[in-house]
């Protein structure tokens, strides 16, 4: 996750990164610095939606699935994580607001000293629901619009999806919930771009984030409709300008981009431009920040318990949290960790050749996708041979 407001705008310090280091209690907005190997879990709490989204992961559908978590093994799960202090978990789907014990896992994890989370897609979300959210004591909301109301309309195909939503995120702003807008970019939605920043300056939404298109799920289908390396540089430009230009504005959003960590580097290159005496402060919270976080700082568990290195990666399991604790699997020994605990020996390509290896190493999954390697280059690495060699 590429924080651009905290890079362009300089909301963000090394030295107050580094006051938090090895620390327990990092505030939200600094984990993406921290340098704990306890990771952010994402819980997909059910694969159960009420919608059918064309970039869904884990192709979700609304109908029930056998053998997901009981209420007993995910109070397990979660006092595991709460005792190897995790910093966050975040309760995802399909849609999590369908999972019956959803308020009360998230209490739950809470107690424990967890931050609890929630990303939904924000159509149950009514008035109700929030106060049910707020009392649970979920600390952000996550809800995904994918652009204008016909464009979302269409990738969530449902008719009215885009006001469901949009309500949602009403709901939970009225009872005092933190609320983003998550928005996965392509060549569907990128010129619906200025309509979701005049929307988050509209309905004053505090945080937005830029998904870049993973090839995995159903997403793997769209994998012709990813936006081209010259529209990357354009969507990171047309980014950069509006998150500069709302922040002189006084306006209180955060604006981040995630699952292409060559953002990174391409803003690094623009800060060298425009302010080369924060050039190095970039560099340092770059490298603290480590890249690609899949197997390090970030793990996913799917519905049935099976741990992945990251959400996008259903195919590979380290193994199951019914049969094992998940902190005694993510310290174990397995390859594929290991391996992604130093990306950096391991790419090739382009990647292997970057002087900024190190902080991005691309994304395994489209390597893999595309060149059938999960070491291979990344595809959607929009960086020049300038550029990568700095």
């Amino acid at each position: 996750m590429i924080g651009c407001t905290k890079l362009l705008c300089g909301t963000a310090t090394v030295s107050e990164a580094i006051k938090y280091a090895g620390k327990e209690d990092v505030p939200p907005e600094l984990l993406q610095f921290s340098a704990i190997n306890r990771p952010l879990v994402v819980w997909n709490t059910t694969n159960r939606c009420n919608l059918r989204c064309k970039h869904c992961y884990i192709e979700a559908e609304d109908k029930s699935y056998k053998d997901e978590l009981t209420t007993e093994e995910a109070v397990r799960f979660i006092h595991d994580l709460a005792e190897m202090k995790a910093p966050v978990l975040l309760f995802s789907g399909g849609e999590p607001l369908i999972r019956h014990d959803l308020f009360e896992m998230g209490k739950l994890a809470g107690d424990l000293g967890l931050r609890p989370v929630i990303s939904s897609n924000g159509t149950l979300i009514d008035d109700e629901k929030a106060k049910k959210i707020k009392a649970a004591g979920f600390q952000y909301v996550g809800i995904s619009i994918d652009g204008a109301p016909a464009t979302h309309d269409d990738f969530r195909a449902q008719r009215g999806a885009f006001d469901a939503a949009i309500a949602g995120v009403k709901a939970c702003q009225n009872n005092g919930i933190k609320t983003g807008v998550r928005f996965t970019v392509n060549k569907l939605n990128q010129h619906d771009l200025p309509e979701i920043f005049d929307i988050l300056e509209r309905e004053r939404i505090p945080r937005f984030c830029m998904y870049h298109l993973v090839y995995a799920g159903r997403g793997e289908e769209m994998l012709d409709l990813d936006t081209s390396i010259a529209e990357k540089r354009e969507i990171l430009d047309y980014v950069s300008r509006k998150t500069i230009e709302l922040h002189n504005k006084g306006v209180e959003v955060e604006i981040l981009t995630t699952d292409n960590h060559a953002d990174g580097i391409y803003l690094l290159n623009k800060i060298r431009q425009t302010e080369p005496n924060r050039a190095e402060e970039v560099i340092q919270l770059l490298n603290m920040h480590g890249g690609c976080s899949a197997g390090t700082k970030f793990a996913n568990v799917d519905s049935y318990g099976n741990v992945h290195p990251c959400q996008f990666w259903q195919d590979y399991s380290i193994g199951n949290v019914k049969e094992t604790p998940f902190s005694k699997l993510w310290n174990s020994d397995d390859e594929l960790l290991v391996m992604l605990r130093e990306k950096e020996k391991h790419v090739k390509g382009k990647c292997g050749e970057c002087n900024y290896k190190a902080l991005c190493a691309g994304c395994r999954i489209r390597a893999r996708a595309v060149h059938q390697d999960l070491w291979a280059e990344d595809p959607a690495c929009y960086l020049t041979e300038e550029e990568r060699q700095g």
